[in-house]
């Protein structure tokens, strides 16, 4: 294929070389002479490991140049990589100052390209926050042109996971890839540029690669933050933190895997508040400082005071609650998030009906008894003894379990407005009709 690379810094020069390496014909852009200049000498621009030699090779054999002009680049390709840098501004926002000013000069030179081949398509590989391509990029695209994305040129979010240092292995063994597609046609030609690599691939819409990026950096900052705070506490415990992570990593079924990584509702139960408050609090007595682990507790409280929000913003008194245990298939109350729920809500004033099949205010014993006792002592006369009870009381119902008999009896249509707080086995298909609200989807 014959792409243009915008932007020769890591991201972009890696993939020119890379692109070039796999044989396809490709012009690298940027607006700095001294990177051209080096690039056509075959030299790389940056320092990482390899990429002086494959760039000297591509140079070489003819499949790598570049240019500082952006219309030669349009009209020698057929697919352009933009890999501009997105750097925060001082307020920590997203700078899209170079992406809007290469998509402009990107639109400019397509306007001059048209009817002088195919269809050309525009692929960001910039990491940029969702609603970026489509609220700012594919307009300022289709003014300069003059046409449709999707129709007249295609549009494509690629987003890039090479790590510095070992950027282009990453390149040749990427962890996955990630297509967002405007329409097929345009994901068909990114994905002809890594035809051959291994990994799974991925066709999305253009938001969900945008966000993709994020949630892997996310993650990886949050790992390493974790394990440095757990490697203080351990410190200060005397306690050997390596031999601590080495036990946690090999427990693959829930600690190193999805297990508790889809959004739903807020955690609870007897182990995790009570075994993170007490972590905290040694770290605390030991004089260690634990941001991230201190927060933990405030950020489930937050999740869960969502949910009452909505239920505010929809401005009804009677309310119906599905699910008060805080693990289906128990009726262990202690620090279930929907007890708290319930409790706030009830606080408020709110009229509540609560059904759960697997809680009997009878049979409550022990510790159990006691905790809901003082939490929510009204709980004998909110318990409904059936589904079609809570339904015909509500005007709103929130869904924290998903019981089957609760499942097949919930309506669709709006009446009651349903919160779903568990994404329900149907939530792709109820987020398209009227009266369904996702907690965090």
């Amino acid at each position: 294929m014959r792409v243009s690379v915008f932007g020769l810094g890591y991201v972009g020069c890696v993939s020119a070389a890379c692109l070039a390496g796999k044989g396809h014909e490709v012009i690298g852009v940027d607006v700095n002479q001294v990177k051209v200049d080096l690039v056509n000498d075959g030299k790389a621009p940056v320092v990482e490991e390899r990429i002086g030699e494959l760039v000297g090779e591509v140079v070489g054999s003819g499949a790598l140049r570049a240019t500082r002009d952006v219309r030669e680049a349009i009209m020698g390709s057929d697919i352009s990589l933009v890999c501009v840098g997105t750097p925060s501004e001082p307020n920590g926002s997203l700078c899209t100052t170079y992406l809007e000013r290469v998509t402009e000069e990107i639109g400019a030179a397509l306007a001059d390209r048209a009817g002088r081949g195919g269809r050309h398509t525009v692929v960001f590989r910039s990491t940029m926050l969702p609603g970026t391509c489509a609220n700012l990029l594919i307009p300022i695209l289709e003014k300069y042109v003059g046409g449709t994305a999707g129709v007249d040129f295609g549009v494509a979010v690629n987003p890039e996971f090479l790590r510095e240092g070992t950027s282009v292995r990453d390149f040749f063994d990427p962890p996955k890839t990630v297509v967002g597609e405007l329409d097929p046609a345009s994901g068909d030609a990114v994905l002809g540029l890594y035809e051959g690599l291994p990994g799974e691939v991925f066709r999305v819409p253009v938001a969900t690669a945008e966000a993709i990026k994020y949630a892997d950096n996310a993650f990886h900052g949050l790992k390493i933050g974790f394990a440095n705070e757990l490697g203080a506490v351990c410190r200060a415990l005397g306690v050997d933190s390596h031999q601590v992570m080495d036990v946690f990593l090999a427990d693959r079924k829930l600690n190193i895997s999805p297990a508790y990584l889809r959004p739903g509702f807020a955690f609870g139960g007897s182990c995790l508040p009570k075994d993170l408050r007490s972590l905290v609090h040694a770290a605390q007595r030991a004089d260690v400082s634990v941001p991230l682990l201190s927060h933990v507790l405030p950020s489930n409280s937050a999740h869960l005071e969502r949910a009452v929000e909505l239920v505010e913003r929809a401005g009804k008194r009677r309310v119906g609650l599905f699910g008060l245990s805080f693990k289906p298939g128990t009726d262990d109350l202690r620090e279930s998030p929907l007890v708290e729920l319930a409790e706030r809500l009830f606080g408020k004033g709110y009229d509540l009906r609560i059904h759960d099949a697997n809680v009997s205010l009878s049979r409550l014993l022990g510790a159990n008894r006691e905790y809901v006792e003082t939490r929510l002592p009204h709980l004998a006369q909110l318990l409904a003894d059936s589904v079609d009870e809570v339904l015909d009381h509500a005007e709103v119902c929130l869904v924290g379990t998903r019981d089957p008999a609760v499942l097949s009896a919930l309506p669709h249509g709006g009446d009651p407005l349903l919160i779903d707080l568990v994404r329900l086995p149907d939530a792709d298909t109820r987020r398209a009709e009227p009266g369904y609200v996702g907690l965090a989807w």
